[in-house]
């Protein structure tokens, strides 16, 4: 298990040994632009949103619970974002996901705060149901192997959006820590 320190305030920062993982703040918007319009970080996403749609996204990505900004803790350079739905559209379970911009992908980041968001999911999102789960299209490979590698578990296959999709869960038990 990664070596986790969550904040005591509200709303929460989680700090593993790379990655300081704390609010989205306003100073974040031009990295989350690109992260909704970026075609390589929205390829298995639906592709990037419509222009006239950002504005709306800008103005509501400040304050969502359950959303985190990723960061080095070193330089502070923002890396991505993970998030936690506490009751997603599959059956209310808790739902991580994540987008990281495509400089830092390969270095390992993403596993690293996928474990920690969701090793913080077990702890401080309460749910009726003991798994967390992670959905991603069938051809997104890199997600498949990275939700692999910490744990996950894949139990159904559909097909949504006109694409194969693939749901994987874990329980506490299963989590492995971020190499």
């Amino acid at each position: 298990m990664p070596s986790l320190h969550v904040s005591e305030s509200s709303p929460h920062t989680i700090s593993t040994h790379r990655l300081i993982l704390r609010p989205a703040e306003p100073g974040d918007v031009s990295e989350y632009t690109r992260l909704w319009t970026d075609p390589g970080v929205r390829r298995f996403l639906g592709g990037p949103v419509a222009e006239q749609q950002l504005p709306t996204y800008q103005r509501h990505f400040v304050g969502r619970p359950n959303l985190y900004t990723v960061a080095t803790r070193q330089q502070g350079t923002v890396l991505g974002s993970a998030s936690i739905d506490p009751e997603s559209r599959f059956d209310g379970r808790r739902e991580v996901s994540y987008s990281f911009l495509p400089e830092h992908w390969g270095q390992g980041y993403a596993r690293e705060a996928v474990t920690a968001v969701v090793s913080w999911a077990f702890d401080y999102v309460p749910s009726r149901d003991p798994s967390v789960i992670a959905v991603t299209q069938e051809a997104n490979s890199p997600s498949c192997r990275l939700l692999e590698d910490i744990g996950m578990h894949l139990i159904s296959s559909f097909v949504e959006w006109d694409a194969p999709q693939v749901m994987y869960s874990m329980q506490r038990q299963d989590l492995r820590a971020a190499r």
